[in-house]
């Protein structure tokens, strides 16, 4: 049975505001606040109507906040359908860019422009060496996606990038296709990481710590024809960190969560203080607006056309477009669609008492 984040949110909220109340930004309030306030009237409510026995009920709005475990299903269903459209018949590489421990106090200070700089540093990197004659002389496809925790909900910030297996050269106007289950060297691609990150740093005018390290971390798999790849990196992307199946005790002021151990694959534990906990899960939330996942080269909204070039060199079937709807809500009488007659919206001000209730028919 699993332990609502919400539950743990009022219980220990107040305590986690006084002991991180120097490290909590203004995101990570509203990130509470929403948290505390999904699936309730304070987040306002729906009056929907069973369209078969006529029965008719109030139902709680979600919060609709992309580090809330119980929202936003419905978009990971529709980025993957996006995604999946379009997927090539090529093999697919997962290029992981980790920032060293030694720039992580820096990180969570500047998130905005460190993260932004994670992604320049990242692709420019990948795009220089697809550009490479030596190497592939093409223009790559990649979609990015940023990652603040390690499996343990530590600050770890990485990103993943994957990339299918080929370009397009330009010039030529033809497709060139990557060596069998080989992309570039990770070395190489780490060492000239590390020299696009700082200066992107630099540029930024942030004052570097001492003790980086002259050798930083890229990892790059094989990892087949992509489909996993996007099942993995869409389990983060509008649900929060953390799984609520995967809380599994609450007691004496201590939470006990599960998570898989990366070293031996193993199933772990891990205990902490209610206030601890919320901490490990509220310091992921994103700065307001900031876009976790990003697409780049020939798969760019901005670049359907040579993505059709490319699908058509591929021979791939043009996908049929399907729009994936909404899951409606059902009877608990006859089991029948139900349909929504009216809207009660709640006005809510941040760390304020709520407005009155705002009534709005549909």
């Amino acid at each position: 049975m699993s332990i609502p984040l919400a539950t743990l949110v009022a219980q220990y909220g107040d305590a986690l505001r006084f002991k991180y109340a120097e490290r909590l930004l203004p995101s990570h309030h509203a990130a509470l606040e929403a948290i505390q306030r999904c699936r309730t009237a304070e987040a306002g409510e729906l009056l929907i109507r069973c369209s078969g026995c006529g029965q008719v009920q109030w139902q709680a709005h979600s919060c609709g906040h992309r580090s809330c475990p119980q929202c936003q299903n419905h978009e990971v269903s529709r980025w993957l359908g996006r995604q999946r459209e379009k997927r090539l018949p090529v093999d697919y590489f997962l290029v992981t860019f980790t920032l060293p421990a030694e720039l992580r106090t820096l990180a969570f200070n500047h998130q905005r422009a460190v993260y932004e700089a994670l992604f320049a540093a990242a692709t420019q990197t990948l795009k220089t060496f697809g550009l490479n004659p030596k190497h592939l002389g093409a223009e790559l496809g990649m979609t990015a996606m940023l990652h603040t925790h390690n499996r343990r909900l530590d600050f770890h910030p990485h990103l993943h990038v994957l990339v299918p297996g080929g370009g397009i050269d330009r010039d030529r106007r033809c497709w060139k296709r990557t060596r069998y289950q080989y992309l570039f060297n990770e070395f190489a691609l780490a060492t000239v990481f590390r020299a696009k990150r700082l200066h992107e740093l630099n540029q930024a005018g942030m004052t570097l710590p001492t003790g980086v390290p002259s050798e930083w971390v890229v990892d790059c798999r094989h990892v087949g024809k992509g489909a996993s790849a996007l099942d993995y990196l869409s389990r983060y992307l509008y649900r929060g960190v953390i799984a609520e199946t995967n809380i599994l005790t609450n007691q004496d002021g201590q939470v006990t969560f599960r998570y898989t151990d990366s070293k031996t694959d193993q199933t772990d534990t891990r205990t902490l203080r209610g206030e601890d906990f919320l901490w490990l899960v509220i310091q992921h939330v994103l700065p307001r607006g900031f876009h976790r996942v990003r697409d780049y080269g020939f798969l760019h909204h901005n670049a359907k056309r040579w993505l059709q070039f490319v699908q058509l060199i591929l021979q791939v079937p043009l996908p049929i477009k399907t729009v994936t709807e909404r899951p409606c809500f059902c009877c608990h009488h006859c089991g029948q669609p139900m349909v929504v007659i009216a809207v009660r919206q709640r006005r809510y001000r941040f760390a304020s008492a709520q407005g009155p209730p705002v009534m709005v028919s549909v």
